[in-house]
């Protein structure tokens, strides 16, 4: 029985489904967006996802594109400076510190940074404000059946709907990608991250600070001021066996880690928030599109969260495919151009990022001292430098 249809299904409802879902519609088409687990919304919400995001300037620019970025400008913080710390040393201390300004590539900060929770309230928000975008938590994409001129979706709640274009952008766990049945090739680093805000006593400066040890980096991105102290978001990076300890630790036990991991760049830590936990992988599809389908986000890819790339590496594929679907979304020739332009890209940045990761995890000592040597000499070339930084937000 036909049901409703629509320009643009979007199968996701996290950030990057989310802010498909706004761009479509800032860009005229009728878009459906659906996900099974309404959004939470509020930081203390049972399931809230406490990690952050921060969009690179690339990223900014693509949400004021598709109206988004003045609504979250207010709660963004600016990130001007990416530091580097190696603190591998015998002791839990700063022995190498590298910091990389903007300012040497643009008039611009690198980025901001904003909260997961109060993105999904504020897009969700923009949605409402979008005459031709419903989106419908609570409801999943159950089946897909693909012709040459429409995919019919069925979804949870029992209705089908025809749309000319599915974005996928339902997880790494895809149920559109199945559906397809496009494989995908996954790394396991048997690493798991914490993600939670803190205070401190030392002002972040609008700082993100990478402390590289052993078992993973360990981030502290500025964030708002907290009951009148300064505020970082914080990614824990370790091996599963060594985050299953932590969180059994008490509080007091937990915060005396948090102290001697951070090598005390900012100060005293103190928690401030719950903690959020999620697996770290690799991972990137066979095939970006299907008929009338493509994939974004961590449907197509998932990296480790080094070097703020995941979530802007999402918005790359967001800003490749508005760029590719008109006048008529989902036609193959369009498909076929952005699955040239960004499955390539992806990966060379998925094999960096591993490459990192597995650097950062590094925990002999000789090894450890070699990872800080090749820091020092790469920050010292100012071209290298600069190089690096364009690379890592994206630009040519």
């Amino acid at each position: 029985m036909p049901g409703a249809s629509v320009d643009v299904l979007v199968s996701g409802g996290g950030v990057a489904g989310l802010t498909a879902a706004a761009a479509f519609g800032a860009s005229g088409l009728s878009v459906l967006c659906v996900d099974p687990a309404p959004p939470v919304t509020e930081e203390g919400g049972a399931g809230a996802d406490l990690r952050t995001t921060a969009f690179l300037q690339p990223s900014v620019d693509l949400l004021a594109r598709i109206g988004l970025w003045d609504r979250l400008a207010p709660y963004a913080t600016p990130l001007q400076v990416m530091r580097i710390v190696d603190a591998g040393g015998a002791e839990p201390v700063a022995r190498l510190t590298r910091a990389f300004d903007a300012s040497e590539i643009s008039d611009k900060p690198f980025g901001y940074n904003l909260p997961n929770w109060l993105l999904r309230r504020e897009i969700s928000a923009r949605l409402g404000e979008l005459p031709n975008v419903e989106f419908r938590p609570g409801t999943g994409t159950a089946g897909l059946t693909v012709r040459d001129d429409a995919a019919l979706v069925d979804l949870s709640d029992g209705s089908r709907t025809r749309a000319r274009l599915v974005v996928a952008a339902d997880g790494r766990n895809s149920p559109v990608r199945e559906a397809l049945g496009i494989g995908v090739r996954t790394i396991r680093y048997g690493q798991k991250a914490l993600a939670f805000a803190v205070t401190h006593e030392i002002p972040h400066e609008n700082i993100s600070t990478e402390i590289h040890r052993w078992g993973g980096p360990f981030t502290l991105v500025p964030l708002p001021d907290r009951d009148g102290k300064p505020s970082s978001a914080v990614v824990w990076m370790e091996r599963g066996t060594e985050i299953a300890r932590l969180r059994g630790l008490s509080r007091e036990a937990f915060e005396a880690e948090l102290n001697a991991r951070s090598a005390c760049v900012l100060g005293h830590l103190t928690q401030a928030t719950g903690l959020t936990e999620w697996p770290i992988i690799s991972q990137i599809a066979d095939r970006y599109t299907g008929p009338r389908t493509a994939l974004i986000a961590e449907a197509a890819h998932v990296v480790p969260p080094i070097g703020a790339q995941g979530l802007n590496m999402s918005l790359a594929d967001l800003s490749s495919l508005l760029d590719l679907m008109t006048p008529d979304p989902g036609n193959q020739a369009a498909l076929e151009r952005y699955a040239r332009a960004r499955r390539p890209e992806a990966m060379v940045r998925l094999m960096g990022i591993d490459a990192l990761n597995r650097a950062s995890m590094l925990t002999p000592r000789p090894l450890r001292d070699l990872r800080a040597a090749a820091l020092g000499g790469l920050y010292a070339l100012a071209p290298v430098r600069r190089t690096m930084m364009r690379a890592g937000l994206g630009m040519r």
